[in-house]
């Protein structure tokens, strides 16, 4: 039983990484206005392999979570806050005294 989650867990690795990719390319066959219907098929058909994945998984009892390393955006570091900054005002233009 332990040879089988393992088994399910590597192939919903390797599922979930194909999906990223076939969405990947989805946008960017929309980007460019083309069809994209045959990879939308195929990322449906990848998803219902999945969901039968996930469920065997949960009926054999693994219930951790399986992380993917390159699902995950590396995040920007926080720009340090700025200094105080006082507002400013707007004052109307001075009139030029006539001599």
């Amino acid at each position: 039983m332990d040879n089988r989650i393992n088994e399910i867990r590597r192939v919903i690795r390797a599922l979930r990484v194909s999906m990223r990719e076939a969405e990947a390319i989805m946008h960017e066959q929309i980007n460019r206005d083309e069809d994209c219907t045959f990879v939308a098929h195929e990322v449906m058909k990848m998803r219902t392999v999945m969901s039968g994945l996930v469920q065997e998984r949960a009926a054999l009892g693994d219930t951790d979570p399986i992380v993917v390393a390159s699902l995950f955006i590396p995040r920007r570091r926080p720009t340090p806050p700025r200094g105080h900054v006082e507002k400013r005002r707007l004052v109307p233009p001075r009139e030029v005294a006539q001599a």
